[in-house]
């Protein structure tokens, strides 16, 4: 199954914030609108701001209108292969319809800021398609590039523009401006934000990640159950290396589904060295201890990830600036934590819970110690005999 990134122009549009926008951005993808007419023409027919959902008849009476048919799922799973060629527009819901979402499909590819099909309680409500609408790159591209300039807007031109926003709302209540002054600040105030689709609570300073776009992707892993070191490894990503992001363990059938949630280029950068790291930990055991999901080749990979290098912790000897930008960018990440958890809940419907480990399966103390002196090096050293737990010549363990 294919996935591909797409927020459908919201961004290129001059949108921010955190929304549950999923119609508007499957029609702009599917149908080749502007982002921002899509928009406007939704919250008007509904009578409120496309921002905080549309109701699935809104939806299929715009579709209608552009002489897109509907085609009934009958609540039968969300399988890509059952579902046509071509663009298709799929609305899609969890049991007792918990969880609904509309998501747009080329050529049975999902195009979306997250991969829905993942998630096999998902089943299909109906499906539109439309025989008089094709799909390519170069159409995308013009759709996207369609806004004008003063719309398309970087991440540095946004950050310009909230800063810009920030300077006259401290001129409008500053008592030291003239009235003259306030009333000129609070007129460019209103028409930035008219023009950007910006609200108040956008301005606000909390770490300024509003703007910030994010996503889920997934790391399918084999078995049904996670190993510890997995898990531990997926920690050491998350935390030591790009700590924007955070993760949590699912199951989808027989395998295990590692998920990383956050912004997106972070996540995409973390899957990548979780999936190489891996393989590179997973083949080690594998090469020495024949194996890496118990007994030695578990525990040596345990080792391996416990001996990975970690940051410095910041100490009371280090100068006073230091400390304050540790204390800056901590801060930030804590702040990108709580709206990506909150882009979690709001845009996919999952809030997540801590569960107890299960324990190991014959630790191998030996094992682990040469695993931790090849992680805090990066380099395996495999030896010419096979050593493991049950064998005469097991590294400290018992023999059988």
């Amino acid at each position: 199954m294919g996935f591909v990134w797409d927020d459908g122009g919201r961004a290129a549009c001059g949108f921010v914030g955190l929304t549950g926008d999923c119609v508007p951005r499957a029609i702009a993808i599917a149908t080749g609108v502007r982002y921002r007419d899509v928009y406007d023409t939704l919250g008007s027919q509904c009578a409120k701001s496309p921002r905080h959902g549309v109701d699935t008849e809104t939806a299929a009476t715009f579709l209608r209108e552009r002489y897109w048919n509907q085609t009934i799922g009958f609540d039968r799973p969300f399988e890509l292969d059952d579902l046509p060629m071509g663009v298709v527009i799929v609305h899609i819901a969890k049991a007792n319809n918990r969880s609904q979402h509309f998501c747009t499909m080329v050529d049975r590819i999902i195009h979306d800021t997250w991969d829905p099909s993942d998630d096999d309680d998902y089943l299909v409500k109906s499906y539109w398609t439309s025989a008089s609408v094709t799909y390519e790159q170069a159409s995308l591209n013009e759709r996207k590039n369609a806004s004008s300039v003063s719309e398309e807007l970087t991440q540095s031109e946004f950050e310009k523009i909230l800063d810009r926003l920030r300077k006259l709302d401290r001129t409008a209540s500053n008592s030291s401006s003239t009235e003259g002054e306030k009333h000129n600040a609070l007129r460019m105030m209103q028409s930035l934000m008219l023009r950007h689709n910006l609200s108040r609570d956008d301005i606000e300073e909390e770490g300024n990640v509003d703007n910030v776009l994010f996503t889920r992707i997934a790391c399918p892993v084999n078995g049904r159950r996670a190993c510890n070191w997995e898990k531990s490894l997926a920690t050491y990503v998350t935390q030591y290396i790009f700590p924007t992001t955070q993760w949590f363990v699912a199951t989808k059938g027989f395998r295990t589904l590692f998920w990383f949630y956050g912004p997106r280029a972070d996540v995409q950068n973390a899957i990548a060295l979780f999936r190489e790291m891996l393989l590179t930990i997973a083949t080690s055991a594998q090469l020495q201890f024949r194996g890496h999901t118990r007994g030695s080749g578990a525990s040596y990979a345990e080792g391996y990830v416990q001996g990975l290098p970690r940051s410095a912790a910041a100490s009371e000897s280090r100068p006073e600036q230091i400390m304050s930008e540790r204390a800056l960018i901590r801060a930030r990440t804590l702040t990108l934590h709580s709206a990506a958890s909150h882009w979690l809940d709001f845009e996919c419907n999952i809030q997540l819970r801590k569960t107890g480990g299960s324990g190991r399966d014959r630790f191998d103390e030996a094992a682990a110690s040469r695993g931790r002196l090849h992680g805090s090096n990066h380099e395996i050293v495999v030896p010419s005999a096979q050593l493991r737990i049950g064998t005469k010549r097991g590294l400290g363990g018992p023999t059988r």
